[in-house]
């Protein structure tokens, strides 16, 4: 049986649900990967929706996962294009038998889903949940009762709530596929779009695929025990380990929250758990409650005024923008964040949430144009944690407090009181 995978946010053969159950039959097996033909075309800020930084990140990831699939017989496809076209064309001509994929909580990328299930049959189609900690078949209320707030969404999970354990790697060894050489993208030029190096000031020069993913994690928790001081030090601006920045790997999937946990909870085991080690599954929960609130409120999420309906006389002042893209506010606070991602696809968790403050509260510019940049310019954008954190700060979301305005000033003070952040990315 010929086995078509098509891969999105969950570029790994470890701890991946839909790809193991799929090809536990299997004889052969085809990886597909599909670069959207929307992402290059102009989001509401006017740019792309997906910048250098981003698409080469992706592209290692693909090549990692291109040599994993490689060693156990299977190929990897990467196509440009209309995706649902796309998949259905490659299940027929490559004569495939089944296809499966990973389920998203997108809007958009429910509705390729339901698409290529309409063309295909539900028959030929088989899905599996696979990128968040929490299992949706298991929560204790279901899509519709999903707690808009996140802490009794948190009480409910940690009361209620077993997590399920990583399901093991694809180990089974495929038999070659005659006939398809080198189909679909080669190389990175071939996407047609600019690539980005990141600065040498920046926190981290990030490389795609599972086997980075797997040693940064083997770096934060065990080689540099960064994980005991975590919540002390999250906040952080400048440096590599002053948080985890697992946040890339974990949007493409090339590692699963699940992984995360179990070694964490291994490191609690040998050496010890703390606040910290809780604090980094706590903000594992936050990223899954912003997984289910995107798939709670559909299409709603991206809606000028939120799901919540919350009218904004919001402005449409393109030069106002431009400046807070170009870094040149005259807020030296966010100036150096907005300077800093425009240079490495990459912000702080403090910087983000402040320099979105800044554009929704003090410029007053439509939530959605900052929410859209960002899909650009970062390298670990993901739907549900870009666009929920965007609509929480701007009053739109799931924030309890209607108008949460941070002091850049006051921040600046309480998390770069010497400046050095500043001075890296201003001088």
């Amino acid at each position: 049986m010929r086995v078509l995978h098509w891969f999105r946010n969950d570029l790994r053969l470890t701890d991946n649900p839909a790809l193991l159950a799929a090809t536990r039959e299997a004889t052969e097996l085809i990886g597909l990967y599909v670069f959207d033909e929307r992402w290059f075309e102009e989001g509401i800020h006017n740019g792309p929706r997906i910048s250098g930084y981003r698409a080469q990140f992706i592209w290692e990831c693909l090549e990692d996962l291109k040599v994993g699939l490689a060693s156990i017989g299977g190929q990897l496809i990467i196509l440009k294009g209309n995706t649902v076209g796309l998949i259905a064309s490659s299940f027929t001509e490559y004569e495939c038998d089944f296809l499966s994929f990973t389920k998203h909580v997108g809007h958009e990328e429910i509705g390729d889903e339901k698409a290529i299930v309409s063309l295909l049959g539900s028959d030929k189609v088989m899905s599996r949940w696979g990128h968040t900690l929490v299992d949706i078949d298991n929560l204790p209320f279901t899509i519709e009762k999903l707690p808009n707030i996140f802490t009794p969404f948190r009480g409910k999970i940690e009361k209620y709530h077993t997590y399920p354990t990583t399901v093991e790697s694809v180990q089974k060894q495929f038999s070659p596929i005659s006939g398809m050489d080198s189909p679909g993208l080669s190389s990175f030029s071939e996407l047609r779009i600019q690539p980005s190096s990141i600065d040498e000031r920046a926190v981290l020069q990030f490389k795609g695929g599972e086997k980075a993913a797997n040693e940064r994690l083997r770096h934060y928790t065990w080689d540099s025990q960064a994980l005991s001081t975590y919540k002390e030090t999250r906040n952080g601006l400048v440096g590599a380990d002053y948080s985890s920045k697992f946040s890339p790997w974990l949007a493409t999937g090339s590692i699963s929250p699940r992984t995360i946990l179990e070694e964490v909870k291994k490191y609690e085991d040998e050496v010890g758990a703390n606040d910290s080690t809780y604090w980094l599954i706590f903000e594992l929960l936050w990223r899954d409650f912003f997984q289910l609130v995107a798939l709670k409120h559909s299409h709603e999420l991206f809606a000028e005024f939120g799901w919540k309906g919350y009218a904004r006389d919001w402005k449409h002042n393109f030069g106002l923008f431009k400046k807070w893209i170009d870094g040149t506010t005259g807020d030296p606070f966010v100036d150096a964040n907005m300077k800093e991602l425009k240079r490495t696809g990459f912000m702080s968790n403090r910087g983000r949430q402040n320099v979105a403050s800044f554009l929704v509260h003090q410029y007053k510019i439509d939530w959605r144009w900052g929410a859209s940049y960002f899909e650009e310019m970062l390298i670990d954008y993901d739907v549900a944690s870009n666009w929920g954190n965007w609509s929480y700060v701007s009053g739109t979301g799931n924030d309890p407090r209607k108008d949460r305005v941070f002091n850049t000033k006051l921040q600046a003070e309480r998390y770069d009181p010497d400046g050095e952040y500043q001075r890296i990315w201003l001088d």
